[in-house]
């Protein structure tokens, strides 16, 4: 696959503001895109769901640590298993202490929540060195109720997929805090979680992309790699 086309500057200057405008036309696209994400209605939690932390038991409340909003990561970790999610481990290695600052005062929290046991995950985030928030939601209806702990089939992503193995899967929710009510006002799943990463956000702008086997132009990267590249004429 050859790489981008070699051009002088001011073709380079031309394609590149015919590119700012579809940029510009989907910032736009994007701003209202998330005031009607923001618009959307939202349903009160009544249920009382458990989770456990390193210094015991909490309700969902007890996870906002005071502040209105909180955003749960459903991070990816069967009982089951001895470590969590390689995909889940690599977006949360990009949670930084600046990141839970700048969330801390815009009066939102970030947390994990995991279906597997709080020792199970305490011994890895500590091999991690993540000092994020990270609940057990073990032996609660969280995980299910919020659409992670799939049945075979689905539904996943708010959609029946007839092929879907049973397990648990990845995905984001958000919650609101009024006074003593918790609303739960959105949740993603797949991909559409996947922008919040920053490393993804930072390789879309670039030539090589994310250097993933779905990505076009396909086979970038190994040209460059393998110091052969085919220019296009």
């Amino acid at each position: 696959m050859p790489l981008p086309e070699i051009v002088d500057r001011d073709t380079w200057l031309t394609a590149r503001k015919e590119l700012l405008a579809e940029e510009k036309a989907m910032t736009r696209q994007r701003d209202a895109l998330s005031a009607r994400r923001r618009a959307l209605p939202m349903v009160e939690i009544t249920k009382d769901y458990r989770f456990t932390g390193p210094d015991g038991p909490a309700g969902l409340a007890d996870l906002f640590e005071g502040r209105s909003q909180l955003i749960v990561g459903h991070f990816m970790f069967d009982p089951a298993w001895e470590d969590g999610c390689p995909s889940c481990s690599a977006g949360a290695d990009e949670v930084s202490d600046g990141l839970m600052r700048h969330l801390a005062v815009r009066d939102t929290t970030l947390a994990y929540v995991s279906l597997a046991p709080i020792e199970k995950i305490e011994r890895y985030k500590a091999a991690k060195g993540w000092t994020f928030p990270w609940w057990s939601a073990f032996g609660s209806d969280f995980n299910a109720d919020f659409g992670v702990t799939v049945p075979a089939g689905g539904p996943y992503n708010f959609r029946h997929a007839e092929h879907l193995a049973p397990g648990e899967y990845p995905g984001t929710s958000c919650f609101l805090r009024v006074g003593d009510r918790v609303f739960h006002t959105y949740s993603s799943f797949a991909r559409g979680a996947e922008w919040t990463g920053g490393s993804y956000a930072f390789l879309d702008l670039t030539a090589l992309g994310r250097q993933e086997e779905w990505e076009e132009p396909k086979g970038r990267a190994d040209s460059v790699r393998s110091a052969t590249p085919d220019f296009a004429s």
